[in-house]
């Protein structure tokens, strides 16, 4: 199945025709044509375990390797240019101007051409060339991908799953045990890891898999289970012209990308879980959640709807893919260093096995006028507070607006506050906080809470729920407050200095919360230390 040969000419017909790679309409160039003044341009190749990706100018050429895994066949021209077919049309739905087409590559009187009438050697996916810099995984290795891009990578993955072709009839939990079988299968040939440490793995995995069961087969019957991308870690997504998008789905086999929702989005939060911007993972599934679920059954119940136990398992079932795909790739060399594809393998393992452990759930209020940055510290802490990807945060602001169906960042008419609709959006808060607290969540609740009776309510909401409770009231001088507001660019909040005013002329009561000083540069290891504390107490009877 070698492919020497179909990878030389393809290198020769990139360089000479790359630079003029597309019309103004955006068809492909004419065979055999070149850059202005007649130079060919230099080709870079990437490898992958399944691909050999060859760029130049503004094209790519992708060719499928002829290589016959477990989960995989490329063994023959035919079933790689099936799946080259299957890839064009389904990335069509989340990258329609990435990709530019198929070209077939035969050959004729003994030479390599493009579409010719002789026998059909192979076949490429040919796409639109981007900065490699503007992959997901490189923006966050290079400190570059920042909370808006994850804002709007939320809502892509929103709408890309809520028009997902759906499968009320597919399995839930079989499917997952399926996919353990192959891991298994996997792991057999990967000779980096002991067989007692996947014997351990493997066993946690099917304990966590028998406990969750019963939601992944009702998540499967009301339709979570969709038509998915089923590759979504961070090199799978860039930004291209200017928006998040989604490309390289799974097209050689549509039952590893019928899965359900949460299955996909956790493969991505993986991934920036283990380059260590647990924040950013916890963003995105906050976000996620929130857009997934305005698009969604609101009448299901809570705990078929939203999910929320599964994603452990599913984060750590896709490190354990990735785990077996990079021994792999460092047995045959493929796509990189022998060594460093051993070091991804093993942090993938160590990475699964850590998602899989049990983490205590508890409820997080923070309370505070305008301007304390009572968001701002919520979304320092909630990936620490929890099971992976950490604590469902929930906002006052964000939760109004979606009541009203409006975005975060636009603006709410006075009406929009009077005191019968505040007292609406606690209770929707503490409805909410209950549906996490209930699937083994910890939550995060951020919001004024000025009255004294908002204040005992949440609190007896933990109390009723049997978890632990920490209530944190911040609080600034007056001036740092009026600052803050004053500075603070546009986002959910709608309260301005006016607003800010009448807070602080407004009693808010005995504070029985730990009160902190918000202009504390250690506002953060100071919360996340009194929530470990409050955690490891013993319950109060």
């Amino acid at each position: 199945m070698a492919q020497e040969d179909t990878i030389a000419f393809l290198k020769e017909a990139l360089a000479a025709e790359a630079c003029a790679s597309s019309s103004p309409d955006g068809r492909l160039s004419t065979p055999g044509s070149s850059s202005s003044d007649g130079s060919p341009c230099p080709v870079d190749v990437k490898e992958t375990h399944v691909s050999i990706v060859l760029l130049a100018g503004d094209l790519v050429f992708k060719l499928k390797r002829a290589v016959l895994f477990p989960y995989l066949d490329f063994s023959t021209p035919e079933k790689r240019e099936a799946a080259c077919r299957a890839e064009i049309a389904l990335n069509a739905r989340a990258a329609p101007g990435l990709y530019l087409g198929l070209r077939a590559i035969t050959r004729s009187e003994g030479k390599l051409g493009f579409d010719g009438p002789g026998e059909r050697v192979d076949c490429i996916v040919v796409m639109r060339r981007f900065k490699e810099s503007d992959l997901f995984d490189v923006m966050a290795r290079d400190h570059r991908l920042e909370p808006a891009h994850i804002d709007a990578l939320a809502e892509t993955l929103a709408r890309f799953h809520a028009s997902a072709e759906r499968f009320p009839q597919a399995e839930g939990a079989a499917a997952m045990a399926h996919l353990l079988d192959l891991n298994d299968k996997s792991f057999e040939g990967c000779h980096l890891f002991a067989p007692d440490d996947v014997a351990r793995v493997e066993g946690k995995f099917r304990d966590e898999l028998a406990r969750i069961a019963p939601l992944l087969d009702a998540r499967a019957k009301n339709g979570f289970v969709r038509l998915c991308h089923g590759d979504l870690y961070l090199r799978n997504i860039c930004l291209f012209q200017g928006r998040p998008t989604l490309f390289d789905c799974i097209e050689f086999d549509e039952a590893l990308a019928r899965i359900d929702v949460l299955y996909d989005v956790a493969f991505t939060l993986m991934d920036l879980w283990l380059c260590g911007r647990r924040d950013l993972a916890n963003l995105l599934y906050n976000r996620y959640v929130s857009a997934f679920f305005m698009r969604t059954q609101a009448d299901l119940p809570a705990k078929i709807r939203d999910g929320y136990a599964a994603l452990p398992f599913f984060m750590a079932l896709r490190a354990a893919i990735r785990a077996h795909i990079a021994s792999g790739q460092a047995r045959t060399g493929h796509g990189g260093g022998v060594k460093e594809h051993e070091d991804e393998a093993r942090a993938y393992f160590s990475l699964a096995e850590d998602l899989l452990a049990p983490r205590g759930k508890m409820l997080i209020v923070i309370g505070g006028l305008s301007g304390t940055g009572k968001s701002t510290l919520a979304a320092m802490i909630a990936s620490e507070i929890g099971p992976p990807p950490g604590a469902r945060s929930l906002n006052s602001d964000r939760t109004r607006k979606a009541m009203h169906k409006l975005r975060p960042s636009d603006k709410l008419p006075p009406e929009a506050y009077a005191m019968n609709i505040t007292a609406a959006v606690y209770l929707r808060l503490l409805s909410r906080a209950l549906d996490a607290l209930n699937q083994g969540r910890a939550v995060v609740i951020d919001a004024v809470y000025a009255a004294q009776e908002e204040r005992d309510s949440v609190e007896k909401l933990a109390r009723e729920a049997k978890v632990p409770f920490l209530g944190l009231w911040l609080e600034a001088d007056p001036e740092i407050l009026r600052q803050r507001v004053r500075e603070r660019p546009k986002g959910a909040s709608d309260a301005d200095e006016s607003v800010l005013y009448a807070q602080l002329q407004r009693p808010v009561g005995e504070i029985s919360w730990v009160r902190l000083d918000s202009s504390q540069p250690e506002l953060a290891e100071r919360a996340l230390a009194l929530a470990r504390t409050t955690l490891a107490a013993p319950p109060s009877r």
